[in-house]
């Protein structure tokens, strides 16, 4: 029996394109987001018009954007998937104890989701944001998440998103990255090896459930002068993992 697509609606797929290019234009008029979204605009306002009325975009003079609302959608999300509380204070102590870039993720759709960031005081700026996704095979956090999971999932994981090169030192085949993870589950932490950004190193560490669910991974971030070897394993790497444990702890009460 062949299978067949579910049934979409084409207002609400043109509500969420609408939504997306707000997300990424920020406040903007109804000409250039009809430029964008490439509707009518007729169309375009009609969808507005709607977004407006339900509190979910804000409407200043000619312009637009999307509204707060957003956020408490966001955080009732983050919370159903961990303690963000926790996740915060501890991400926020690591980084400054470490002095660099410290984040929270968790796997969607085979992308890591970064749901929490904090800068220590060296910290080098990034392009990640609260809400980011990244690609899973290059980061420190998607590899810390992989390594949890059965080697078919990881493989289907390759099959829909590739393994796309991010600088010349990412992973691009299947069985290297199988190798990689494979040293990550002896060692308990990921290494990104200057492989998401040109000169960045990363650790992660994943952050389970007892019963072995995945809610995430934690990861320090920081330019390969300091992200040594001789430090990554003295010091960082215990750092990590006591925050990851203190996460690990209080979902299972919460």
């Amino acid at each position: 029996m062949s299978s067949r697509n579910p049934r979409t609606i084409d207002a609400v797929e043109k509500t969420c394109r609408i939504i997306e290019a707000l997300r990424e234009q920020g406040e903007t008029g109804i000409t250039d987001l009809t430029a964008e979204v490439g509707f009518s605009k007729s169309t375009v306002h009609g969808h507005l018009a709607t977004l407006v009325r339900e509190g979910l975009v804000i409407k200043d003079g000619h312009s637009y954007r999307l509204s707060l609302r957003f956020l408490d959608v966001a955080e009732s999300i983050v919370n159903d998937i961990v303690d963000n509380e926790i996740v915060r204070e501890q991400v926020r102590e690591l980084a400054e104890n470490t002095g660099e870039v410290v984040h929270f993720g968790t796997e969607e759709n085979g992308r890591v989701v970064y749901l929490s960031k904090s800068l220590g005081d060296a910290a080098v700026m990034t392009e990640s944001r609260i809400g980011k996704q990244m690609p899973m095979h290059s980061t420190s956090l998607g590899k810390a998440i992989l390594a949890e999971f059965p080697r078919e999932q990881v493989d289907e994981i390759v099959a829909e998103h590739g393994l796309p090169a991010r600088t010349p030192n990412t992973i691009t085949d299947s069985e290297s990255l199988h190798e990689d993870l494979a040293e990550t589950r002896e060692r308990g932490f990921s290494i990104d090896d200057k492989e998401n950004i040109p000169g960045v190193r990363c650790i992660g560490a994943s952050v389970t459930l007892p019963e072995g669910e995945v809610i995430g991974a934690l990861s320090i971030s920081g330019p390969s002068e300091r992200m040594t070897d001789e430090r990554i394993y003295d010091e960082l790497q215990e750092e990590l993992a006591q925050a990851a444990n203190v996460i690990e702890v209080n979902s299972m009460y919460s």
